[in-house]
């Protein structure tokens, strides 16, 4: 009985694993948006103040990305984003639905920055 239950349990997490992966293995997409921080999140897009963003962040906040639909997403590599609190942008990014999440591999900043 306890082998059947631990391989019944090793082919669940091989198959959890195998989903997860599939979660980051769709190619990156172009989102425009807003880099702000988790504490104030969507108030800030549109018009976020970059010294706030980065005062919040450090203060503890976590950066985040608001798409232009004002859906919140986790940024999974926050360092790609040090430069551009506060920015309006489009990333190059790999979305995980599932996670809420994206992995930014690019960042352009967009011409109306602070109008």
């Amino acid at each position: 009985m306890k082998i059947a239950t631990k391989a019944t349990l090793v082919a669940a997490m091989a198959l959890s694993s195998v989903a997860a992966l599939s979660a980051f293995a769709a190619d990156p997409t172009s989102i425009s948006g807003w880099v702000v921080d988790s504490k104030c999140g969507a108030t800030h897009a549109k018009s976020p103040d970059p010294d706030c963003v980065a005062k919040c962040i450090k203060g503890g906040a976590k950066p985040v990305f608001v798409d232009a639909d004002n859906k919140i997403w986790d940024i999974d590599d926050p360092e790609a984003v040090t430069h551009h609190y506060g920015h309006h942008v489009t990333v190059m990014a790999t979305v995980n639905a599932d996670g809420n999440s994206v992995h930014i591999t690019k960042v352009t900043m967009l011409p109306d920055q602070g109008k």
